[in-house]
């Protein structure tokens, strides 16, 4: 691998705290310059705004390209091989290049694409990183009712009775090099035993568990593994793979926006996306909201019923008064339901 730059491809279900981990990987550089890309599934983007104000000198905007309205993984051609590219023509190039995937995307193609020529002489993957909630898990978020599986396709063995969440589980557990069990600070000893434990059947021999609370961890431990994963691509299939399918899509998940008015209340807005997590099947919401004589702007985060907002920076010119959430869940979202909860306007 001499010569060729280092990649770390960091995925993992949405929410599971991949841009927190990436946000200390940047303030713990030991002087490497590293390139980002950050691929997110919808039209707004909030994972680069997140990290090039992160306030370290290694977040400068110019450092980090977005890929946002797609998965990274189902337009190799048209946006992953072009920035690779642009990346790579830099002048003094970077050391170390990292890509935070969609919380929906599949490591595998990405990790392929990495065979093509004009990428493979000058690139490698040092390893892939698979950032999983431990509480999401505990919760059984991404388990399956097997019985009632087994039962179902003993009626009819070409119904596919697989979760989507599953799935995605399945597959980025499979690809991955290293594994980095996060919130542990949130599940007791017993369930981070029977997390570790489920973790376990689903990956790869080879890959190695590490626990995390927010994501804290040496950059020695996530940058520097030497993999070289596109040397073993063949190795690791995805799910529809397997199954002899040629394609994956995300046609199971929707995103939508919902521009959000300021706020007086920012624990009465965490009431509600716990209620709209609950009665109207949000997976994920993140974004940004103004709120009544603030200076300062609030970054939101929610997972399923758990919330995290904090303010991050002072409000810039032009964006008092203004806010919008992204809303991920499966297929069937209903829209005007979620926004008239949360009291914004579906934009």
């Amino acid at each position: 691998m001499t010569g060729r730059i280092p990649t770390t491809i960091i995925t993992g279900f949405l929410g599971a705290g991949k841009t927190t981990l990436i946000r200390h990987l940047l303030g713990n550089t030991n002087g490497r310059r590293i390139a980002l890309i950050v691929n997110e599934f919808g039209d707004v983007g909030v994972d680069r705004d997140l990290l090039t104000d992160c306030g370290e000198e290694a977040c400068r905007p110019e450092d980090v390209v977005e890929l946002a309205n797609g998965c990274i993984c189902c337009t190799v051609a048209d946006d992953f091989i072009p920035t690779m590219t642009m990346l790579l023509a830099r002048n003094p190039a970077p050391d170390h290049i990292v890509i935070e995937t969609s919380g929906l995307a599949l490591p595998q193609p990405l990790v392929r694409a990495f065979n093509w020529p004009e990428v493979r002489a000058k690139v490698t993957v040092d390893g892939v990183v698979t950032v999983i909630d431990a509480r999401a898990v505990a919760d059984g978020r991404f388990a399956e009712d097997e019985a009632a599986i087994a039962t179902l396709r003993e009626i009819d063995p070409n119904l596919d009775h697989d979760s989507p969440l599953h799935e995605l589980f399945e597959d980025q557990l499979s690809c991955a090099d290293l594994i980095i069990l996060n919130k542990t600070d949130l599940v007791d000893a017993d369930e981070l035993a029977r997390v570790t434990q489920i973790v376990s059947e689903e990956k790869r021999p080879a890959a190695q568990i590490v626990r995390s609370v927010r994501g804290r961890l040496s950059s020695d431990v996530l940058i520097g593994l030497g993999i070289g994963a596109e040397d073993d691509a063949a190795n690791r299939l995805s799910h529809h793979e397997q199954e002899g399918e040629a394609e994956h899509d995300h046609d199971d998940f929707e995103s939508f926006v919902v521009a959000m008015p300021p706020i007086a209340d920012p624990r009465g807005l965490s009431d509600k996306l716990i209620e709209a997590a609950g009665e109207l099947a949000i997976l994920r919401a993140k974004g940004f909201i103004s709120v009544e004589n603030k200076p300062m702007r609030l970054a939101v985060q929610s997972v399923g019923s758990r919330v995290d907002s904090y303010f991050d920076r002072p409000l810039r010119e032009g964006e008092r008064g203004k806010g919008h959430l992204v809303i991920i869940g499966l297929k069937g979202l209903d829209r005007q339901a979620i926004a008239d909860k949360l009291g914004g306007v579906v934009h």
